[in-house]
């Protein structure tokens, strides 16, 4: 029996600055032709393990493979098979779209002619036909995503890294990258992606690695982390916010679990096993106490929910810049 090699492998990654230790024995495996989502808060060493993956960086201790081949030793033979895209566009907004994707086939040192056949299969790829012409300033959001997508794919890397490619976009232009991320999974590319969007990372990963200063903590598919937490998720909003201890102690004691609190919306949720016994206990118990309802639901836990749990915070969705100043620390 033959067994396929992952595309991407690391074990034991190491990285410090200064006295910040942004990498503490990370390991990630990816299989050829899947998505792994990676995910975190702030800092935790998202990027800094991209950078290292990608070549950028020379990891403290530990090793890893793209593709084959060691990121430290081989990372000429890394850089031919992989593409990035990261937060900010790389194209140059100048340009037409042909013309970027020319240029930046001639710096792959593709021949003229090569280089304009490239871009012009990128441009069927990647639905930008039509636009190829016009400069890429008058792109849309979505469509300078495509582009700068059709950028990394220029020499057909067999590993992509996609840090953060939806940050500031709109739900439309989301949409549009998830559509060619899954054609290009669907094409046999395998995908790294981080992202603070846990709706993305539940959209397109087929196994998710929640990282925490700087190592692993958990991993498996979106439906297998969802699933630590109970089949269903009761959500209160309480009408009166100095009545949220008394009902956390409720839901706390119905469902055997720690209850997560916001109290600036006033509410309360926690995983419960038995859908409705549970939520019949708890609104029996929230009656006798008279604490007063606003909202109540039964539903799915979410990605959210499971970060939460894992990390103690909630993914946040503007600037990551907290991470990447990891790599320039």
């Amino acid at each position: 029996m033959t067994t396929t090699r992952p595309a991407i492998v690391a074990s034991g990654l190491r990285k410090r600055y200064g006295d910040k230790l942004a990498l503490d024995g990370l390991d990630l495996e990816v299989a050829e032709g899947s998505v792994l989502g990676l995910l975190g808060p702030n800092g935790a060493g998202k990027t800094t393990a991209v950078s290292i993956l990608t070549t950028l960086l020379r990891p403290d201790g530990g090793r890893a493979e793209v593709a084959g081949f060691d990121v430290a030793t081989q990372a000429a033979q890394v850089r031919t098979r992989i593409g990035l895209t990261g937060q900010t566009d790389a194209i140059d907004e100048i340009l037409t779209g042909r013309q970027n994707l020319v240029m930046f086939g001639r710096l792959h040192h593709l021949s003229p002619r090569a280089a304009r056949k490239r871009a012009d299969e990128l441009l069927e790829q990647f639905g930008l036909t039509e636009a190829a012409d016009r400069q890429a300033k008058g792109y849309s959001g979505g469509m300078k995503r495509r582009l700068d997508l059709a950028v990394s794919f220029v020499t057909a890397p067999k590993v992509l890294f996609l840090d953060e490619p939806t940050t500031g976009q709109d739900p439309r232009n989301r949409m549009e990258v998830w559509s060619v991320v899954r054609t290009l999974v669907a094409g046999g590319t395998t995908v790294l992606l981080t992202t603070h969007y846990l709706d993305e990372a539940d959209q397109l990963a087929d196994r998710i690695s929640v990282v925490d200063r700087g190592r692993v903590i958990a991993d498996g598919t979106p439906n297998e982390l969802k699933s630590r937490l109970g089949a269903s998720q009761v959500d209160l909003v309480l009408r009166d916010e100095r009545q949220l201890d008394e009902a956390t102690e409720i839901v706390a004691r119905v469902s055997g679990a720690t209850p997560d609190v916001d109290r600036e919306r006033r509410r309360v949720s926690a995983p419960v096993h038995d859908r409705v016994a549970s939520l019949t206990d708890v609104l029996a118990g929230l009656q006798a106490a008279a604490v007063a309802v606003e909202d109540v639901a039964l539903r799915q836990p979410t990605l959210d929910d499971v970060f939460m749990q894992l990390t103690g915070t909630r993914a946040e969705s503007d600037d990551p810049a907290a991470d990447t100043t990891e790599v320039a620390a």
